[in-house]
């Protein structure tokens, strides 16, 4: 199902909840990517939905219950890097598993996740991803 409207503006109410909670620029880049894969896989939603979260992920990265703009743009992940329908690797669900370790312990500040300080950059990636997931349950009800 279109994510946009004839006119062009963002439908909210077809958007996943994590972007229903995101600025506007983030529901746009989600569903004008959705739809333009839409229409170049010929209505395959399930792959419109893939090629959609990618193109967010691309500038946005999720905190919490939503998504931010990245500090810097580019993949957010080894499987992000490879592309393609048959990446390998693991995703970080929309953490930015390439950013550095600094940046990931102010988001893990953020989200209040403790024993932060003495993390990895991998555990502070897992734990993220753990309280995002909680975050985003809860936000839904």
């Amino acid at each position: 199902m279109p994510k946009t409207t004839a006119r062009g503006d963002v439908k909210k109410s077809e958007l996943p909840s994590t972007l229903e909670r995101s600025e506007e620029k983030a529901q746009r880049t989600f569903a004008e990517a959705h739809d333009a894969a839409l229409e170049q896989y010929d209505g395959d939603e399930q792959r419109a939905h893939r090629v959609a979260y990618a193109a967010l992920k691309h500038s946005y990265e999720k905190v919490g219950d939503h998504w931010e703009p990245k500090p810097r743009r580019g993949p957010s992940d080894e499987r992000a890097a490879q592309r393609g329908p048959n990446a390998k690797g693991e995703t970080a669900e929309g953490v930015d598993a390439n950013a550095s370790k600094d940046h990931l312990l102010g988001i893990a500040r953020r989200l209040d996740i403790s024993g932060r300080s003495r993390m990895t950059k991998d555990e502070l990636v897992e734990a993220i991803k753990k309280r995002n997931r909680r975050e985003a349950a809860r936000a839904r009800g």
